[in-house]
């Protein structure tokens, strides 16, 4: 899938949770499928130097984002539910791999599954991302004009 357009939206707002955490995103060649990595360090790491569920979850729902936003061009998406296992543990210093495979692309939802591995290729992370399609942003109450 070709996300290069949202990329560079992405570069523009570094400031936001994917910035913070240190997300980068990537194309690939299959058009149903997008992938961002994150090296694990003190941005996204539990105290015991090890990477946090929670920010695997924001890896899982992010790429997943970016996905449907590449899908539906000028549309929204916003993850309403998002559902994760972590069966594996990965220390500070290692890069994870997110590569998001769309299950279902509807009108309103898109259902994605992430899979998240360490630089070894082992799972670390198996995630459901349901994500809204707003249509037109403005539309919606609260959103930025």
């Amino acid at each position: 899938m070709d996300i290069e357009n949202i990329i560079s939206e992405y570069e523009k707002n570094r400031d936001g949770l994917s910035g913070a955490l240190g997300m980068e995103f990537y194309s690939t060649p299959e058009e149903d499928t997008c992938m961002a990595k994150m090296r694990v360090d003190e941005r996204n790491r539990q105290p015991w130097g090890f990477l946090s569920g929670g920010a695997s979850l924001a890896l899982a729902e992010n790429v997943a984002g970016v996905g449907s936003m590449a899908l539906c061009p000028g549309c929204m998406a916003m993850g309403i539910n998002v559902q994760g296992q972590h069966v594996k543990a990965v220390a500070e210093g290692d890069t994870v791999t997110a590569l998001a495979t769309i299950k279902h692309k509807g009108g309103t939802l898109h259902v994605w599954q992430v899979e998240i591995r360490n630089s070894a290729g082992e799972l670390i992370s198996n995630v459901a991302v349901t994500n809204f399609i707003v249509k037109d942003a403005k539309d919606f109450h609260g959103a930025k004009e």
